[in-house]
């Protein structure tokens, strides 16, 4: 079967940011599939630190999808990751209700399970944590790229005893979550509107851990920083039923527009919370 593919053997090709590869183990119809839907060459199986003409890769192995900046001493791989690492031991370990996040949303004053839209879901980790809590989670991640990782990520999950009730509350939406908002904020009431809306837009972070930065790094490859906080804001006040939560690095300023009423804050970032009616108490 004849595949497109971008070789490396040549020192005069042309850098290009983004490419699909991978490992002997990685799954190859997958791989040809992301490089058809994503418009993106396919270098078959490569090593990602001797590529030189990509910057970085979507890089599937033995453990999923991956984002890999290419070439020598760069740093590890960044994937949606729910079942181990870090995820994993705060699922067993967190915090309940009692997290930052949770606290932000409500959840300390409610016991009704609240449906909250991620609207900026990343690789989704706020919103597993949400889910873990019995909340019922939309996610829309506009940037094809980062959609493609939570995809993956959220379907390994899924394939874990412990994780599976999780991810059934968690549901991946298509498209751009500002166009939902605003239609939905120019609709009446359904008995599917978000109860809580979820925003952690892109903005230069400048946490001192090393699994940010590496994020960090990788991410802004791909994704830039959200230049329309203030008009995603303004719609999702518009559609929100209880309250808008805003997260940001602590020190940073609030998105323009009109001032939060509480803040929950941690060491290194904070929740702007900006309440519409109070939460229900049943």
């Amino acid at each position: 079967m004849s595949r497109s593919k971008v070789s490396n053997a040549s020192p005069q090709a042309e850098t290009i940011p983004l490419a699909v590869a991978r490992s002997p183990l990685g799954d190859d119809h997958q791989a040809l599939s992301l490089s058809t839907d994503l418009s993106l060459p396919y270098l078959g199986v490569v090593l990602p630190k001797d590529v030189r003409h990509a910057n970085a890769l979507l890089f599937l192995d033995e453990s999923g999808l991956c984002l890999q900046m290419a070439g020598k001493g760069a740093p590890g791989p960044v994937r949606a990751e729910f079942v181990t690492g870090k995820m994993g031991y705060r699922r067993e370990h967190g915090g309940g209700s009692g997290q930052l996040v949770a606290r932000a949303v409500g959840l300390q004053k409610t016991k009704a399970g609240l449906h909250v839209l991620d609207a900026t879901a990343g690789l989704g980790q706020d919103a597993f944590v949400l889910a873990g809590l019995g909340c019922r989670v939309s996610l829309f991640e506009r940037n094809p790229v980062v959609h493609a990782l939570l995809a993956d990520g959220l379907a390994r999950a899924a394939l874990n005893m412990d994780c599976a009730p999780i991810i059934a509350r968690m549901t991946l939406r298509a498209g751009s979550s500002i166009d939902w908002l605003t239609k939905a904020g120019e609709a009446s009431e359904t008995p599917d509107a978000a109860d809580v809306i979820y925003l952690d837009p892109m903005f230069p972070h400048r946490d001192k851990s090393a699994l940010v930065k590496k994020e960090m790094q990788v991410f802004r490859t791909v994704v830039g920083d959200d230049d329309d906080s203030e008009a995603l804001l303004e719609a999702a006040l518009a559609a929100a039923r209880y309250r808008v939560v805003v997260k940001r690095p602590r020190k940073a300023p609030a998105i323009s527009g009109p001032e939060p009423g509480t803040r929950v804050e941690g060491k290194s970032s904070r929740y702007d919370i900006y309440p519409i009616r109070a939460l229900p108490q049943r």
